[in-house]
């Protein structure tokens, strides 16, 4: 970053930087139907640092910081998203309330850390948490690295919400194009209350498809693609039957959530169709899926000897641009994990967080972008929560993040990449 005439140092420079305020301006600018707002205004930011960002990949950004000896350290990734889901919620700063105010707090740590604002203010908005929170204590760590190894660098992503076209295309996973990021060590900006999440569930979506033969309900004729969903139902509740367990993620999940067949309440239907939704665990990819299910599907079938012997099976993954976002996991023991971890433990202890708040190591509960950069060791990190003790807190009405939380997550960041690049 480019240093002020007349400043002493660096880090007086660095100190500009106040993810609290920048969280405050992120959260009021809407970024639910398009993120080019968020764009602008944090390649303005970086632009200003002297950190020459660019936009890449149909709407990325990124930037890069090398330290002298590149190829004596690792290549450190930094990764967040700037898109929000619908509504945008207005920015609120104010105090807690309710579930916002989490476990009792330490009182002897607190007092040492409290401000005139109290110590459980949170600011409340779309975004807040997801993952605009995330967002600011990852720019406070790379605009804080001088780097002594290795290299760091900053991507956001455009559209993790949706398709994460652009993760995707930042990684080579689509068609025509290469893999710009190339990392050893990705750290990824979510919600997940500064525990170093070091896994998570994939989510494929497919359909199982049944096709028969109509005719008139009143004779014995056709093939009942319905019927023939009694045993394709069967198939997926046992579908999973003796699998095993990841020892982070726990047993994969197959769940029927849409089913539409018919077309006359006279008629035999010719065809049903089933709509399931997977949460898989390593090493499960959405085509070994996919595969095993249409063969459990079929093997359902093929005993039986009325009219749904001669209904036809077949497995299609929903249609998507992107590849599906599947399981990860990164061993718990690895120096990432043990450096963000410790960091944020460090960072709450700073802050005034209470006892056991951040510095966990455990699975994250969604589907990240984080998918695409396994199998290079990942880890999910962030100040704010998916869900509280009252309900949902990303993707709500009541979204919102704890300020110290913030503080301290950029604050662990900081840290955790002067000690991978140090």
């Amino acid at each position: 970053m480019s240093e002020e005439p007349g400043a002493d140092s660096d880090s007086d420079a660095r100190s500009e930087f106040d993810p609290v305020s920048f969280l405050e301006d992120a959260v009021r600018i809407p970024s639910h139907e398009s993120p080019d707002g968020m764009r602008e205004f944090v390649v303005d930011l970086l632009d200003d640092e002297g950190a020459d960002p660019a936009v890449v990949a149909d709407g990325c950004v990124l930037a890069e910081k090398r330290s002298p000896a590149p190829e004596a350290g690792p290549h450190l990734v930094l990764n967040t998203h700037l898109d929000t889901v619908t509504p945008h919620v207005p920015f609120e700063r104010g105090a807690a309330r309710g579930g916002e105010r989490g476990a009792a707090r330490d009182d002897a740590r607190s007092a040492s850390a409290a401000t005139a604002d109290g110590p459980d203010e949170v600011i409340r908005g779309r975004g807040a948490c997801d993952a605009k929170g995330p967002l600011a204590s990852l720019l406070n760590g790379f605009l804080a690295a001088d780097p002594d190894r290795g290299r760091l660098t900053l991507a956001l992503t455009p559209d993790e919400e949706e398709l994460s076209l652009g993760a995707a295309a930042l990684t080579g996973r689509l068609p025509g194009t290469d893999d710009r990021l190339d990392g050893d060590l990705y750290l990824v900006g979510e919600p997940t209350g500064l525990d170093a999440c070091t896994a998570a569930k994939g989510r494929f979506q497919a359909t199982v498809e049944l096709s028969g033969t109509a005719a008139h309900a009143a004779e014995f004729a056709g093939a009942n693609a319905v019927a023939a969903a009694e045993d394709a139902l069967a198939a997926i509740r046992t579908f999973d039957d003796g699998a095993d367990a990841h020892p982070q993620l726990g047993p994969p999940k197959l769940t029927p959530t849409v089913i539409e067949g018919g077309a006359a309440t006279n008629q035999v239907p010719a065809d049903c169709a089933i709509t399931v939704d997977r949460r898989s665990v390593p090493p499960e990819t959405a085509e070994g899926f996919r595969s095993s299910l249409a063969d459990a599907v079929r093997e359902s079938l093929a005993d039986v000897t009325d009219e749904r012997s001669s209904v036809d099976t077949a497995v299609t993954l929903t249609d998507r641009e992107s590849p599906f976002l599947e399981a990860f996991a990164t061993d718990p023991d690895h120096e990432l994990v043990r450096t963000v971890a410790g960091a944020a433990r460090d960072a709450g202890d700073a802050v005034g967080l209470p006892s056991g708040r951040g510095g966990g190591v455990r699975p994250f509960g969604a589907a990240t972008e984080a998918s695409y950069f396994a199998p290079a060791p990942t880890v999910v990190f962030g100040p704010g929560d998916l869900a509280d003790e009252a309900g949902a807190v990303a993707h709500a009405e009541r979204e919102y993040v704890r300020v110290r939380e913030v503080e301290a997550a950029a604050a662990a960041v900081e840290e955790a990449v002067a000690a991978l690049l140090g």
